[in-house]
C-alpha cells in the first residue's frame, strides 16, 4: 500500500504521537496499540471496512480539527478559512475529476450525512420547505407521528422509493423508524423471488402506481451489479429524481469497474457515497451532483450539517489524489476478482449464496439454509475463529433484522492487504469448516436459540492457526512498528 521509506517515517511518527498521547491517557494509546494488533490478526470480510493509507491516516491527526469553517470555499461564516479552503477545494477538484462529476460536496461527515444532504438539496430544488416552528416544534425529536404528517402534507406530499433493507438497501433509503422514512411517503421496492435480483420492469410499474419525488438506487447487500440508466429512465418518465447511494461501491466506480450503464454518476443528477469503504479513505461522506443542483447541495452547512470537519476533508484530499493512479485502478478491479473467487469457493464447498454468486464486492451467505445457523450464530462463530463478519438479512427474511439468516462478507480490506483469488479461495473454505462445525446451542429456558452456538472441540483454534498463516503472509503495513 505504501513505500518503504513512507513506513519509516509513518513508524517514527506513530511513536512519537503514542508516546505524547501516553502523557495524557494511556488507555488511549493502549487502545490504539491494540486496535492495530486486532486488526493484524483477523481476517477482515466486514464489506464497509477498509484499511486507508497512512498519509491518509496520518492526515486525520492535524490542527485543522481546531478550525470552525461553516460555508463553503471563499464564502465561510468564521474568518482565517484560507488553508481549509485550500483541501476543501483540493478535495472537490480530485473527487470531481476521479468520477467525471460536474460538483463534488465534500463537507458530509458519513453516508447518512450525505444522503441527508442529498434529499434536502431535493427538495429545496423542488419545492419551498417550512420551518419547525410552524408546527409548534422546537426540534424534530418534538414532532408526533401527526406532525410528520403534516410537514409531508406541506413538502406537497413527497414520495421516496428505495431498495427495501432485506433486499439490500439501507435504512437511510426509507426505512420508516429512520429519518428517511419520516420525510418522506415510502414505498419500498425488492428483488424477484426467484432470483434475488432487481427487476426492473417491477420497479417500473411499481414507480407509475407511486409516483415519487425521489427515486433511490444503490445498496448496502446487495451482491449485483445495478443498471443506472435503466433507473434513470425509469425516474425520468414518473418526474422523478434518481439519487443513486454509492456508499459500497464507489471504489469501483472511481477505479472504472463499473462504467457505462453501470456508472452511476455518469447517469444520476444526484450521487452520494462514504469515503471509507471500497474508495479506502478517511470516514466520512460525499455528494457529487450535476450542475443544476450545485447551490442547493453547497447549502448543505447549515441545512442538514453543522461546522464542516477540516482534517477529514483534508484526508479525503489524500485518499482521493490516491485513488486516481493506476495502482487504485488495479486494486479496484482485484477486489471484484477476490470476490468471485470467494464466492466460487463457498459455492463448491456447499454454501448457499443469495443471488448464486456476485459480480461486485459483495457476497451474502445464506447461513440458515447452508449451514442451519442464524446469522447472529454464525457471526459469533467466525469471530472467535479469527473471521470478522457482519450479520445481514436476506430477501424475506425469516429471522428478521436482528438475528437475520445470512452473513454478508466483503473483499475490499482484505484486497488492500494483498490477498489473491488463490487466498480467498482458502478463506472460503476456512469460512465453511468454522460453520459447518458450529450446531445452535439451547438458550437460558433449554430451547432452541437463536444467539447462542456451539463449535466442535478445537474448531476455532485450529481455524484460527489457518488464518494466522494466510494473515502473516499478506502482512497488514508491513515495517509499521509501534
Amino acid at each position: 500500500m505504501t513505500g518503504i521509506d513512507v513506513t519509516q517515517q509513518a513508524s517514527i511518527a506513530y511513536q512519537a504521537m503514542l508516546k505524547v498521547i501516553e502523557t495524557s491517557e494511556p488507555t488511549v494509546a493502549e487502545a490504539i496499540r491494540q486496535e492495530l494488533t486486532d486488526q493484524r490478526t483477523s481476517l477482515k470480510l466486514i464489506a464497509s471496512e477498509n484499511y486507508a493509507s497512512l498519509p491518509t491516516l496520518l492526515a486525520m491527526g492535524t490542527w485543522f480539527s481546531d478550525k470552525y469553517a461553516e460555508g463553503t470555499v471563499g464564502h465561510r461564516f468564521y474568518a482565517g478559512c484560507q488553508n481549509l479552503d485550500t483541501v476543501e477545494a483540493a478535495a472537490a477538484r480530485h473527487a470531481e475529476e476521479l468520477f467525471g462529476a460536474d460538483h463534488a460536496y465534500v463537507q458530509p461527515h458519513s453516508g447518512i450525512d450525505a444522503n441527508l444532504v442529498g434529499y434536502w438539496t431535493i427538495l429545496s430544488h423542488r419545492v419551498e420547505t417550512p420551518g419547525l416552528a410552524e408546527l409548534g416544534a422546537k426540534s424534530v425529536n418534538d414532532l408526533s407521528e401527526q406532525d410528520w404528517e403534516e410537514l409531508r402534507h406541506r413538502l406537497g406530499e413527497q414520495r421516496l422509493m428505495g431498495m427495501s433493507l432485506d433486499a439490500g438497501g439501507h435504512l437511510t433509503h426509507g426505512f420508516r423508524p429512520n429519518i428517511s422514512g419520516k420525510l418522506f411517503h415510502q414505498r419500498s421496492y425488492g428483488t424477484d423471488p426467484a432470483t434475488g435480483l432487481v427487476d426492473y420492469d417491477a420497479v417500473r410499474a411499481q414507480a407509475r402506481e407511486f409516483k415519487p419525488l425521489v427515486l433511490v438506487a444503490g445498496y448496502s447487500a446487495y451482491p449485483r451489479r445495478v443498471n443506472f440508466a435503466t433507473m434513470r429512465e425509469i425516474a425520468d418518465e414518473v418526474g422523478a429524481t434518481l439519487m443513486v447511494d454509492m456508499a459500497h461501491f464507489a471504489g469501483l466506480v472511481a477505479g472504472k469497474v463499473f462504467t457505462g450503464d453501470e456508472d452511476p454518476v455518469a447517469n444520476a443528477p444526484v450521487v452520494t457515497t462514504t469515503t471509507h469503504k471500497s474508495l479506502r479513505g478517511p470516514r466520512g461522506g460525499m455528494v457529487l451532483v450535476d450542475d443544476e443542483f450545485a447551490a442547493d447541495v453547497d447549502r448543505g452547512c447549515p441545512m442538514v450539517l453543522g461546522g464542516p470537519l477540516g482534517n477529514m476533508m483534508s484526508a479525503k484530499a489524500v485518499a482521493l489524489a490516491e485513488a486516481k493512479t493506476p495502482a487504485f485502478a488495479q486494486y479496484a478491479q482485484d477486489i471484484v476478482a477476490n470476490a468471485k473467487a470467494l464466492a466460487e469457493g463457498l459455492l463448491r464447498r456447499g454454501a448457499t449464496l443469495v443471488t448464486g454468486g456476485t459480480d461486485n464486492h459483495i457476497v451474502l451467505v445464506d447461513a440458515a439454509t447452508s449451514f442451519g445457523l442464524t446469522g447472529r450464530q454464525a457471526e459469533s462463530a467466525l469471530l472467535e475463529a479469527g473471521i470478522v463478519t457482519n450479520r445481514n438479512a436476506i430477501p424475506r427474511d425469516p429471522n428478521g433484522a436482528w438475528y437475520t439468516s445470512g452473513i454478508r462478507l466483503g473483499t475490499p480490506a482484505l484486497t488492500s492487504r494483498g490477498f489473491s483469488p488463490e487466498d480467498m479461495d482458502r478463506v472460503a473454505g476456512l469460512i465453511c469448516e468454522a460453520l459447518e462445525g458450529t450446531r445452535p446451542a439451547a438458550n437460558s429456558k433449554g430451547l432452541p436459540g437463536k444467539a447462542k452456538y456451539a463449535m466442535a472441540d478445537g474448531l476455532a483454534a485450529r481455524v484460527h492457526a489457518e488464518a494466522d498463516e494466510l494473515l502473516g503472509n499478506n502482512p497488514l503495513y508491513p515495517g509499521l512498528e509501534l
